[in-house]
């Protein structure tokens, strides 16, 4: 399945609610209120024959996203549906770890293969500021995902000027230590909470620059590493991803949708167009029907997002669509 411009699109990232325990600045605003009911979402059978149609047109990896989707209490039914169907060769999970200490191991069991966990601070005052959780559940998440045996696990840090980028370093030691690997990334001007994080925007270029004054970096390659670009730190294991839609935007190897939910689906994180494939589902479209409504959806995908010519065009919440 190719978009008019020639991108191969085979990643579907799933976003199965858009509640989240959490209330990150860049995110979601701690006023932000309007949340789809639980009768919204997509249950697990409808999740599965959307992903099912998808599969057939060539996607093969799926990422579970929120909000944060280990709030939903069928997310290992979801999984195990999913991770089963023909044509599904990856299901990966984002998450911000707080209920992961109490799920790894069923996750792990019902067929989720790789982790992106977020954690923007190592300091726990700092943590709850930036987003409102407790860094020691986090921590203990980390712990139980790597006890279960997931690999490799990417931590998601959002690097902000004047915030948090004095722990860039702690960072690096922190995966070092952990065995994981760490991704950098710009905030982005999508809804209310990332346009007000612009004003802490810090392109990556100059953490990279920072680093290579501690570190011998060399390029390397990674496993699902979709648009960051990974330097290998030193004779390490340590992997560091830099993603960089703003200072360095990668949309034309772009080769993902987004789904909500409710089951809407967005082209293009940084604008607007969709298709109501949920409602169609609802409405008693057959698979036909839905396989139709996405193909016509992939050919209007836009080229390219627009942050730094319309920055506050995209006023849902990050939350909606995981990132």
């Amino acid at each position: 399945m190719r978009d008019r411009f020639g991108r191969l699109i085979s990643y579907l990232r799933l976003s199965i609610t858009d509640r989240c325990d959490f209330r990150c600045r860049y995110c979601l605003p701690r006023s932000h209120r309007d949340f789809l009911t639980p009768r919204e979402w997509l249950d697990p059978d409808e999740l599965a024959r959307i992903t099912r149609v998808f599969a057939g047109l060539g996607v093969s990896h799926v990422r579970l996203t929120g909000g944060e989707p280990l709030l939903r209490t069928d997310i290992a039914d979801i999984a195990q549906r999913l991770s089963t169907l023909p044509g599904i060769d990856e299901l990966s999970l984002s998450t911000n770890a707080s209920q992961l200490s109490k799920s790894a191991q069923r996750l792990k069991a019902a067929g989720i293969s790789r982790l992106n966990i977020s954690l923007d601070s190592l300091d726990a005052a700092r943590f709850r500021d930036i987003t409102g959780g407790d860094l020691a559940r986090v921590l203990r998440g980390i712990d139980a995902a790597l006890a279960a045996g997931f690999a490799p696990i990417k931590v998601n840090m959002v690097v902000m000027r004047g915030v948090n980028d004095d722990e860039i370093d702690a960072m690096v030691d922190f995966c070092l230590d952990k065995g994981l690997a760490l991704r950098f990334i710009e905030t982005m001007p999508v809804g209310h909470g990332g346009q007000q994080a612009q004003r802490h925007y810090l392109p990556l270029g100059e953490v990279e620059a920072r680093l290579k004054r501690r570190f011998r970096l060399s390029p390397a390659a990674m496993h699902g590493s979709g648009p960051a670009r990974y330097l290998q730190v030193d004779d390490s294991a340590l992997r560091i991803g830099f993603i960089t839609p703003q200072s360095q935007h990668f949309c034309d190897t772009c080769n993902r949708v987004r789904m909500s939910a409710s089951g809407t689906l967005y082209l293009c994180l940084g604008q607007d167009d969709n298709v109501e494939l949920g409602q169609l589902l609802r409405a008693g479209a057959d698979d036909a029907q839905l396989r139709t409504a996405i193909v016509d959806a992939i050919a209007r995908k836009p080229q390219r997002h627009d942050f730094l010519g319309a920055p506050s065009a995209v006023l849902r919440p990050m939350s909606a669509l995981g990132g």
